[in-house]
């Protein structure tokens, strides 16, 4: 396997410093439960990201394999699943583990309220197998694993378990959340794409545009 140069994607070094300190700074301020991940862009500022983004074709599967992304990683005494349960929840308690213990869980992709942390998926917007096809098949460990747990950049969310078997690996051209999200949720998967230099095929990227069009 190859592995990528910094004059192919200029963004990776900046983007792990930034995702490395963004993990350090979470623990340390512990900031309170929020509705929604972090950094989400404008409608506007996703439109100039989205026609930055390079268009292809979809890579190969070929050596594709979950392990090859490290998660969840611990970080304070917290795995990542747990720092993302207790971000986006409402009331949550956490035993000596860091386990929720309860809470609520508003998940936006199907609007449902979950009360159970065993109901919750920790969802990674662009999946681990569409970033694999999309560019990161080329990274090495330490990318994939911050690509992983990536906590800086809004590529977790806390939904319902249905929902996100529901999406599985698909991108907007194939999936796309309850009417209401879509403007979000395209706005997020345009984040995370562009922060993370992958790129897009022509049917995600024209499913992308009628989506930001509700914004």
């Amino acid at each position: 396997m190859s592995q990528p140069t910094t004059a192919v994607r200029p963004r990776t070094f900046g983007i792990l410093v930034a995702a490395l300190v963004a993990a350090l700074l979470f623990v340390l301020l512990a900031p309170p439960a929020s509705a929604a991940p972090p950094r989400i862009p404008s409608a506007s500022t996703a439109q100039t990201e989205l026609n930055q983004l390079r268009v292809a074709a979809e890579g190969t599967m070929s050596g594709y394999s979950r392990d090859l992304f490290p998660h969840w990683r611990s970080s304070g005494g917290c795995t990542t699943r747990q720092t993302v349960l207790k971000r986006d929840g409402n009331n949550v308690v956490v035993n000596s583990s860091c386990q929720p213990t309860s809470g609520t869980w508003y998940s936006q992709f199907d609007g449902v309220t979950l009360t159970s942390a065993s109901q919750v998926d920790i969802d990674h917007f662009v999946p681990l197998a569409e970033a694999w096809r999309s560019g990161a098949r080329t990274w090495t460990t330490t990318e994939r694993r911050e690509f992983a747990n990536d906590l800086y950049w809004p590529q977790l969310i806390a939904v319902s378990a249905s929902s996100n078997r529901s999406k599985g690996d698909q991108d907007p051209a194939n999936w796309q959340p309850r009417a209401a999200y879509r403007c979000t949720y395209a706005r997020i998967w345009i984040r995370v794409k562009h922060r993370w230099d992958l790129t897009v095929d022509s049917a995600e990227k024209s499913a992308l545009q009628g989506m930001l069009n509700t914004c």
